[in-house]
């Protein structure tokens, strides 16, 4: 399959939006581990577009005392997929998340 061909100006757009969604995903992140922000209000913002495409692995690893090695662990004890994204987790993956960390901000 290929891709468009997009003028320099639906590049630059295109380039722009990249740029804001990575910078809203470091705020989130930087919230996350300064605990202004809890799990459950980020899971609760799955509805916005840089939630709902974000890797949860990377979601998890933005918590206090949680790193990559942690949220890869948690993530397999629950059984989400390491390449899940928030908005594909279901109900009951959601439900173990915040049981598992409900008492962490």
């Amino acid at each position: 399959m290929t891709l468009p061909a997009l003028t320099m100006g639906q590049r630059r757009q295109a380039l722009g939006k990249a740029q804001e969604m990575r910078s809203e995903r470091k705020r989130i992140r930087e919230r996350l581990k300064k605990g202004t922000l809890t799990l459950k209000e980020a899971l609760d913002k799955s509805d916005s577009e840089v939630m709902a495409k974000m890797r949860v692995a990377y979601l998890l690893a933005s918590l206090p005392r949680v790193g990559k090695t942690t949220a890869r662990k948690i993530m397999d004890e629950i059984g989400i997929d390491g390449s899940r994204r928030v908005q594909g987790l279901g109900k009951r993956q959601r439900e173990a998340l915040l049981e598992r960390f409900g008492g962490r901000k």
